[in-house]
């Protein structure tokens, strides 16, 4: 019996339970980078000094000379959140599989399913190289760079439980769309330049660990002057709405890119003012997910791929279509 047959003999996934995991997998790639800053913060970076194994010739946390058991317990930790990442993105997989399955002009969306999976194999290797490489700086930077177009995708994910697969039609005008373009761009540039002021921060994730050698008030005005440019680009594709009366719902969007973007700012220039506290950190990761997330929500939302076809069974919405 083929893989395809026997998910054909899977419950359809009912439109509550295609948005329950299209959730679940935005919070699962957000998620894990938070988790990931409580165990930079702590320092407990390499608590488990090798990969997969957590010490040599063990999977699992044992007493070991030089390695606290808390630090260890919480690098461990994270690692297994990883298997909660995995359900999640196979979930994902089969869900998007079973609705093609009886709605075969649904493969964006499994493409797009497919990409959850493929992420955290990704993210496990960079994780495994970044451990070996004992949490080099610019590793530990490419580790969260890398989870952060698996948020995007995630986004793009849910949406599309909820919409059809009929070419996008843009609900803004080209100026509007080259904006977008603009602040998604601008968004990344932020991301990035955040990384390089906690790569010379205090929080390296391990007391040994290499920092970079870089004047960290420069890298902070850098990566503040990089979010100001953002919402000066945020301010302009408002006015391109203002010019073509956007749909109630883009505004929505935009109101909450405007909302987590301001606050993340605000979190960010006090976090700095404190002297990095470690709480602190976290929720400014935390923010930086919400920023990927709002931003990608907006961008789904300057689109009309036409209505969702495939929140029932084929056979159910025949007989209603011929009824």
């Amino acid at each position: 019996m083929s893989l395809r047959s026997l998910i054909a003999r899977l419950p359809y996934p009912s439109a509550a339970v295609q948005r329950a995991v299209g959730i679940a997998a935005v919070v699962a790639q957000a998620g894990i980078g938070v988790t990931g800053s409580v165990v930079r913060v702590t320092g407990s970076g390499l608590g488990c000094p090798t990969w997969p194994q957590c010490v040599a010739g063990s999977l699992v946390p044992v007493r070991h000379s030089g390695i606290d058991a808390v630090t260890q317990w919480i690098e461990f930790s994270n690692r297994m959140l990883t298997g909660v990442v995995i359900v999640v993105a196979a979930l994902a997989v089969l869900t998007a599989w079973r609705i093609q399955i009886d709605h075969p002009e649904r493969k964006r969306l499994v493409k797009l399913a497919w990409t959850m999976p493929g992420g955290v194999v990704l993210q496990a290797v960079i994780g495994g190289l970044t451990v070996l490489a004992k949490l080099e700086w610019w590793t530990v930077a490419i580790h969260f760079l890398a989870s952060t177009p698996l948020v995007w995708l995630a986004v793009m994910l849910l949406k599309a439980f909820r919409e059809g697969d009929e070419p996008a039609r843009p609900l803004v005008p080209k100026l509007g769309r080259q904006m977008l373009v603009l602040l998604t761009v601008l968004m990344w540039a932020v991301l990035i330049a955040g990384t390089t002021v906690t790569g010379a921060g205090p929080h390296g994730g391990d007391v040994n660990t290499h920092r970079l050698d870089a004047p960290i008030e420069q890298l902070a005005r850098v990566h503040s002057g990089l979010l100001i440019a953002y919402l000066v680009v945020l301010g302009v594709f408002g006015l391109t709405l203002m010019r073509v009366g956007a749909p109630k719902s883009v505004w929505q969007r935009y109101a909450w890119v405007w909302i987590v973007a301001l606050l993340q700012g605000v979190l960010g220039t006090v976090q700095y003012a404190l002297g990095v506290p470690e709480a602190m950190v976290s929720f400014h990761v935390l923010g930086s997910a919400l920023v990927i997330v709002v931003t990608a929500v907006l961008w789904t939302g300057t689109r009309d791929r036409g209505p969702v076809t495939s929140l029932e069974p084929a056979e159910k919405r025949e007989l209603a279509t011929a009824n």
